[in-house]
């Protein structure tokens, strides 16, 4: 998708010095602590947190659908629905809060309070894909929140690397239902399944080796779809497939998503919990750091992939480490410093001990 961010954000989410970068650049820490207590009142109301079933056919969800792999070192595949070909086909899509052509017409990635950039991949998860392939982590019986997950990749990536069980939550039912759903039933279908059928049919589109900066991903394009097939005994497998079945799904802002994990059933607790490209807003850093609080294990690890900072937006690494230095309730740690064109990062937040307090 070729998207802009929309600019018009409320003005108590949006700082003016912030705005051009002076605010950040300056370095001074007064000023980001009076940015991040100005700014935290929310833009629009709490939008109602509800959990999602995957539907009892699953295959239904990749008729006329076209993936992307994308491989990175060592880490397994990960497929995802090619975000062009979703863009065309949205007017099929069903699509209850009307993100689909919202977005379309207004060519924005953010809508504040209607839509919050869940349909795209961003930067910063293929930075934290990367710091995680360099580092090796299996993931291997530890429970797993993917928040703000938009396409899953990260929360995918866990569970096919062997995570207990992993929960996705985004803020728009729409993303939630059309893509996170989808992706994670795309990644549950044998690998070679898919390449054989590629074969027998002619249907691969060629690998495409694309160059950030000094890195570089494979990534694939190829269709799912098959007229002839998908027999019907391959969706009833896909709907009671063991990886699917590690899986909840949940929509909503963080305030009521956390309130409805809270009360339903014994209280989670998260060994480690991602979130990618989600502090561009200080007006929600209350109820992020209220989630992460209430929802991380006593020794659990919080990655967080982002930005120095959001132009037109205010937020940024760090408003953010500011805000939570104020709490004293996690320290942050950086793992990767990016420092070509718009810097981004890849940092750690852990429960301080009682010595560190």
């Amino acid at each position: 998708m070729s998207f802009c961010f929309n600019f018009d954000v409320p003005a108590q989410t949006t700082n003016t010095n912030d705005v051009d970068g002076n605010g950040l650049q300056s370095g001074k820490k007064d000023n980001a602590v009076t940015d991040a207590q100005d700014n935290t009142k929310p833009a629009e109301p709490a939008k109602e947190a509800k959990e999602h079933l995957p539907p009892s056919d699953p295959q239904f969800l990749l008729m006329d659908s076209v993936s992307e792999t994308v491989t990175i070192g060592t880490l397994p595949p990960l497929h995802f629905l090619n975000e062009t070909v979703f863009e065309k086909t949205a007017s099929e899509r069903e699509d209850g809060e009307e993100i689909l052509s919202r977005t379309a017409e207004q060519s924005s990635d953010l809508i504040p309070g209607m839509y919050e950039g869940g349909l795209k991949v961003w930067e910063c998860t293929y930075d934290l894909l990367e710091l995680i392939e360099k580092d090796g982590e299996t993931f291997g019986g530890k429970a797993v929140l993917d928040l703000g997950c938009g396409a899953g990749l990260l929360g995918i990536l866990a569970l096919k690397r062997g995570a207990r069980h992993v929960h996705f939550q985004d803020y728009n039912s729409t993303v939630i239902e059309q893509l996170t759903v989808p992706n994670v039933i795309l990644n549950c279908q044998e690998d070679d399944d898919i390449e054989s059928e590629d074969d027998k049919d002619g249907r691969g589109k060629g690998k495409i080796q694309e160059e950030d900066g000094c890195k570089e991903r494979l990534k694939e394009k190829q269709e799912v779809k098959d007229s002839s097939s998908p027999p019907k005994k391959r969706a009833a497998d896909l709907s009671q497939h063991p990886l699917l079945a590690k899986c909840r799904f949940f929509s909503g802002d963080w305030s009521t998503f956390l309130a409805l994990v809270l009360k339903t059933g014994p209280q989670p607790k998260y060994d480690i919990i991602f979130t990618s490209e989600t502090i561009y807003n200080t007006a929600y850093y209350p109820a992020l750091h209220e989630t992460l609080h209430k929802l991380l294990a006593p020794d659990g690890l919080v990655y967080l992939a982002t930005k120095s900072h959001y132009f037109g937006v205010g937020g940024g690494l760090h408003l953010f480490e500011t805000f939570v230095e104020q709490r004293g309730i996690f320290s942050v740690d950086h793992l990767w410093d990016g420092d070509e064109g718009l810097q981004r990062h890849v940092v750690v937040l852990r429960f301080k001990l009682p010595k560190d307090t």
